[in-house]
């Protein structure tokens, strides 16, 4: 089966143009010298800049690591004490002691203090918070340096959603200026403790940010970013062809190929910590047709995975059949299910519809759009109807999360951690993005929660990530392999630098060619 090629055009869209600096020496003589623009495949929603309000999901770090910094975070040799110098585990699990770095302050002056750290944890509210607030006793404020986080009993992910991107529990504002401006003002003016500093912003269409010359970790090179929301996909690489931007996120298919065939152009993929999959979220409705087995499984085997990666993701995403990336730990390998439209047929038939069925909305997570649709033809070919429905990014997200959404998703999340972080947001009772739970997987997850012996955790894992193959509580389509972009000024993207991570970071690390 084959569906439409997009075409590939040159559409025009007035961009900021990078005007460099007179080069003034060395980059430590000189400071911080130039600007690098970046074109972003969706609209910057205002919330992302408020790491207390942190989604299950990479979208927000995008913006989250200039801007703040973080108690301990993910960094390119993995979970690396930031604002923390140190951070300790009492022998029986059941305590976290940090040492906040000495000096540090937020960009409007204002030093770091374990009371920005309290209040950052207790004002949280985005993705794992309810199970943060269940696992973690109290936080005591020993000193202006020393924190301690007391468990209600051990619990060996602590740090895994504390101090990666499966949250942003971690992520430090200032107290005091929070406090004064509220949650919406400080959405419009955000002040943290990253390398760059909020300077301005167009809502859902431009960012602009400028180096924070007081940085603990170093100066940054690069004096200006500008991110600048760029839905269209032709739009984004005609802009940096022309050297419009330096770096462009998410160019796939034939757009792709022909930035890699441009002279002065890199293409370059990663494979993130992002797991694309169908949810069939009416199957928890006994009466939806979602909620035979038989019919998600059918929708699954209807999907020609490895032809749809090879036209929009140029071969470089990995086919899979569990949620988990192969990558992170405790994740089981499972391979997917093949393309067998014949069997699908059989199996829908088995069920009650051998003339196929309408099953409803098939929403993709913005911008893969042209990826749903060609899961929709394939579905269509056996016999299940959907219509492909388009949303906005922030909107999607906001639906998703509040459960408003029906049919079926086309969906990913790419936040880090390990198969547990995953599980949680997807399918527990409290996850941020669960429309149902089956108990056993429940219980499991609570079992493995509790369980020190690493090996015997890995097991209880396994079990859930075997479960929700065999009931096909989800289709798994592929790992992401992210696309992007890079200009022939830029000398370090940051694109490859945190493993998995598909954004540029750190962004302190960030170099241009000198001319």
């Amino acid at each position: 089966m084959r569906w439409p090629i997009r075409p590939l055009s040159a559409l025009v869209l007035l961009l900021a143009i990078w005007a460099p600096s007179a080069h003034l020496g060395t980059a430590e003589a000189a400071g911080p010298d130039g600007q690098m623009v970046w074109a972003i495949h969706f609209t910057l929603a205002p919330k992302w800049v408020d790491p207390g309000e942190t989604e299950a999901l990479i979208t927000p770090f995008k913006v989250l690591y200039p801007i703040h910094d973080a108690l301990v975070k993910l960094m390119p040799g993995g979970m690396t004490p930031s604002l923390a110098e140190t951070w300790t585990m009492s022998p029986d699990g059941l305590a976290y002691d940090f040492v906040v770095r000495s000096g540090v302050k937020f960009h409007n002056g204002d030093p770091v203090t374990t009371e920005d750290v309290k209040f950052s944890f207790d004002r949280y509210k985005g993705a794992g918070a309810k199970l943060l607030r269940d696992k973690v006793k109290e936080v005591q404020v020993l000193d202006a340096r020393r924190i301690r986080f007391v468990l209600k009993e051990a619990w060996p992910d602590f740090m895994t959603f504390y101090g990666t991107t499966a949250t942003g529990a971690g992520w430090v504002v200032p107290k005091k200026y929070v406090e004064k401006v509220g949650d919406d003002g400080f959405k419009k003016a955000p002040v943290g403790a990253g390398p760059y500093r909020f300077v301005s912003t167009k809502p859902g269409v431009e960012m602009v940010l400028e180096a924070f010359e007081g940085y603990w970790r170093k100066v940054p090179s690069v004096k200006r970013l500008v991110f600048k929301s760029v839905p269209d996909e032709t739009t984004r690489a005609a802009a940096l062809k022309r050297g419009e931007v330096d770096i462009a996120y998410f160019l796939n298919g034939p757009i792709g190929e022909d930035v890699r065939r441009t002279p002065g152009l890199k293409l370059m993929a990663v494979r993130t910590n992002a797991s694309f999959f169908l949810d069939f979220l009416d199957q928890w409705d006994p009466k939806s047709p979602w909620h035979d087995r038989r019919v998600r499984l059918a929708a699954s085997l209807a999907v020609d995975r490895k032809t749809i990666n090879e036209a929009e993701m140029l071969g470089f995403a990995g086919l899979t059949g569990n949620i988990v990336p192969r990558h992170m730990e405790f994740a089981l390998p499972i391979d997917p299910h093949p393309y067998d439209p014949q069997r699908a047929r059989q199996l829908l038939a088995e069920a009650g519809y051998p003339n196929g069925f309408d099953g409803g909305d098939l929403t993709p997570t913005p911008p893969y759009n042209s990826m749903a649709e060609a899961i929709g033809g394939y579905l269509g070919a056996v016999g299940i109807r959907t219509r492909v429905r388009t949303m906005e990014r922030a909107t999607y997200l906001t639906s998703w999360r509040e459960k408003k959404l029906r049919g079926v998703l086309f969906t990913a999340l790419g936040a880090g951690g390990n198969a547990a972080t995953r599980i949680e947001a997807l399918a527990t009772r409290d996850g941020m993005y669960a429309y149902g739970v089956l108990p056993e997987v429940e219980d499991l997850f609570q079992r493995q929660a509790r369980e020190l012996d690493r090996k015997k955790r890995e097991g209880l894992l396994h079990q859930i990530q075997k479960i929700l193959h065999d009931r096909v509580v989800f289709a798994p389509i592929w790992e992401n392999a992210f696309i992007r972009g890079v200009g022939p000024r830029v000398e370090e993207s940051g694109l490859a630098l945190i493993p998995a991570f598909p954004y540029s970071a750190p962004l302190e690390d960030l170099r241009l060619k000198r001319p």
